[in-house]
């Protein structure tokens, strides 16, 4: 009886050895030449992580570029198959070496119960690790553009931000939101350019097909910034399309004319696009476990058009996807400026909260969403770059420019002065130059005034002034205020 325990603590515990120090029991009682080979390997791979470890400590942008890079990826997925096979082996060959016929009954039950819990949990976690790599890497061919890689411009990455009711391939809705994001290329810190959706007369890229129909400017019925890719995907034969024209030339067309459209407003040239589906980005929120803001005032849930069902009350507090969705798009009580101040505050907030240690423990939720919601043409080479870039805007305020009233008239805007503006805005954001002084309220109503006066019905809702609290038709996001978001959300 003695001896059949001896035995089966000898089974249990070169099961142990296995679990612990994979190779370790072939070592000691069988195949010796296994052992080694299983055994460089195990310590092949702690060593590697230890140091990835220690890397990613000093630089935090390591392991989300490693965790977007498509080589990467693909071989960790490749090792884990594999570990979880060799493993599972491994398990099975020290169950053999612990000669469980030897053993009573009851002791062979539980060696043979031991060996099946630790092969299935150990096999089983890395082929869903496995399986979680695998989504994620197909994330990020599903997001990643095919585009050619560009390089900064000045010193800088130009990153048009869009939000639209549409998904893939849905071109011909008006976009919700644009804001061009100009990023340094050292030190990820990042000046956000909002650009109203009712801006009108306004230029395009020199050389462009937009620029070709309209040489004085957008300036027909209706036109406005949020209807340039309409118009373009209406007119697709002015770009070269006949026929029967695929979704994805639409888009094609589409998102041309609306990149040579706000290159002619800023005076900038566009690296890359982003387009969110303003509903997959609540799912995001959720997926990440919401953003927290500091909600200066009543905000309506629904409204324009429907009812009002509800409110986003102030306060510090977390939102949902859901009531982080309203709090960007509200416009119940409320106008265009407002909502972009509202969505430059909520973008700059997921900046700031969002860590590795989030991603990490959230990607799979985070993968599944980011697929449905976002495209973009960032090539899948470069999108570690922009990774790190992002990191490194969480040791920068962010800065922002708003091309609204009263600095500028929307409805007939002076472009020298928007390009002074945001000029002015990125000189500051590197420090060259010192913040222009705010207007008095008295300068800035008569602006107002001004404005009201010349820009057309849609334009003229009412204007932001200096003072207030975001939420509110009073609220005040000047549009030559370049402060850090963080003083004005």
């Amino acid at each position: 009886m003695r001896a059949a325990r001896v035995r089966f603590r000898r089974a249990v515990t070169l099961m142990l050895m296995t679990l612990v120090l994979p190779g370790s029991a072939q070592l000691v009682a069988g195949n010796r030449r296994v052992g080694r080979i299983a055994l460089r390997i195990w310590l092949v791979l702690v060593a590697t992580l230890v140091v990835l470890a220690l890397a990613g400590m000093t630089w935090n942008g390591l392991v989300i570029q490693l965790g977007l890079n498509l080589e990467v990826l693909a071989v960790v997925r490749l090792v884990l198959i594999a570990l979880a096979v060799g493993w599972a082996a491994l398990f099975v060959d020290a169950w053999r070496i612990g000669e469980p016929m030897t053993l009573v009954r009851n002791q062979r039950l539980v060696v043979v119960g031991i060996n099946g819990a630790l092969c299935l949990s150990v096999a089983g976690t890395l082929l869903f690790g496995a399986h979680l790599v695998g989504s994620t890497r197909d994330m990020v061919q599903a997001v990643a553009g095919d585009g050619p890689v560009t390089e900064a411009e000045a010193g800088r990455y130009n990153v048009l931000l869009l939000g639209a009711d549409a998904g893939k391939g849905r071109v011909g809705l008006r976009t919700d939101s644009m804001t061009l994001a100009s990023i340094d290329e050292e030190t990820g810190e990042t000046v956000l350019i909002s650009l109203p959706r009712n801006m009108a007369k306004f230029p395009f890229a020199d050389g462009s097909v937009m620029a070709r129909e309209f040489p004085d400017g957008f300036d027909c019925d209706g036109c406005y910034l949020n209807g340039v890719t309409t118009w373009a995907t209406d007119n697709a034969d002015l770009f070269g399309a006949s026929g029967d024209v695929s979704d994805a030339r639409l888009e094609e067309i589409g998102m041309e004319a609306t990149l040579s459209a706000v290159e002619g407003i800023t005076d900038l040239d566009v690296n890359y696009w982003a387009m969110v589906d303003m509903r997959g980005f609540e799912t995001l929120i959720d997926a990440v476990g919401g953003v927290e803001m500091d909600v200066r005032s009543r905000i309506p849930i629904g409204g324009v058009g429907s009812p009002v069902y509800g409110y986003i009350e102030p306060g510090v507090q977390t939102l949902s996807g859901y009531e982080a969705l309203w709090f960007s798009r509200s416009r119940e009580d409320s106008d265009d400026y407002s909502r972009m101040a509202r969505q430059k505050c909520v973008m700059g907030a997921m900046l700031q909260q969002l860590d590795p240690a989030t991603l990490l423990r959230r990607y799979g939720d985070i993968a599944a969403a980011g697929s449905a919601m976002v495209e973009t043409s960032i090539p899948a080479s470069e999108l570690d770059r922009f990774a790190d870039l992002a990191l490194k805007a969480k040791d920068h305020p962010m800065s922002s420019v708003s091309i609204v009233p009263p600095a500028v008239n929307t409805g007939d805007p002076d472009m020298d002065v928007v390009h002074t503006m945001i000029d002015d805005a990125i000189a500051r954001a590197e420090g060259e130059t010192p913040a222009a002084p705010e207007p008095t309220t008295d300068e800035a109503a008569a602006d107002v005034a001004d404005t009201e006066e010349a820009a057309p019905a849609e334009a003229a809702t009412e204007t932001p002034v200096t003072g207030g609290s975001l939420g509110s038709r009073d609220e005040g996001y000047v549009a030559n205020d370049t402060a850090d978001l963080a003083s004005s959300c």
